[in-house]
């Protein structure tokens, strides 16, 4: 049975793609000042990864912002508090069991709703980074935000498979969904050929850099 519970930045998660043009972003929840985005919640900022030169835009709900360019960024950072349902899941799972539970009752449950057909294509749990994080790759049929930029070529009717990876971790209560596409693998459909290895690692360092990018705030005191 699937795990039921009021998380509806996650369908956000999942289309965030629906990136309008800047002239057309409803204000942000949250705020940019000098080239850093503070979540609306203060739990964390980060340095915004987009120029506005190069088509970048940032949009955002209370729990996710997202940045999106016209070359090959579009990322986003979900950030919520572990209710007491959560904990307790957290509690008697396991770190590890904890973010492979949350992950396929609600992100991949949501990327199936969306885009018949994804799958997880790997996934890799890292016990010494962040205390354990998990680091998923999906595939996501007709999932690309690069659609049309990219002008996809293929056989009457196809549609380009998005690959995403995805990085979730705990920190101060809070759990955090980094998520970004490769964009590369849409974009250059006739010559592109890395490995799904060399993709992996191409999304883990882009998504690493993302995590680098962000300051969280201090935990308050017990």
């Amino acid at each position: 049975m699937r795990a039921t519970g009021p998380l509806p930045w996650l369908m956000f998660l999942v289309t965030v793609g629906a990136t309008l043009p800047a002239q057309d972003n409803p204000p942000l929840h949250g705020a940019v000042t000098d080239g850093t985005y503070r979540s609306a919640t203060g739990e964390f900022s980060v340095r915004v990864p987009v120029l506005p030169e190069l088509g970048g835009v940032v949009t955002d709900t209370p729990e996710v912002v997202t940045f999106h360019d016209d070359f090959n960024v579009h990322a986003s950072i979900a950030c919520f508090e572990m209710d007491a349902t959560q904990r307790w899941e957290e509690d008697t799972r396991g770190r590890r069991e904890y973010l492979i539970w949350f992950f396929q009752q609600f992100v991949q449950h949501d990327f199936s709703q969306r885009f018949p057909g994804s799958r997880i294509e790997s996934a890799r749990y890292l016990p010494d980074y962040q205390e354990g994080a998990l680091l998923v790759y999906n595939l996501l049929p007709g999932g690309s935000m690069f659609a049309t930029e990219a002008n996809f070529i293929g056989s009457p009717g196809s549609t380009p498979v998005a690959k995403r990876g995805n990085l979730l971790f705990v920190h101060n209560r809070h759990l955090y969904v980094l998520s970004a596409e490769l964009a590369e693998k849409v974009l250059q459909p006739l010559t592109y050929t890395k490995t799904e290895a060399e993709e992996n690692e191409l999304l883990r360092e882009r998504l690493f850099k993302l995590k680098d990018r962000m300051t969280f705030t201090a935990a308050p005191s017990p």
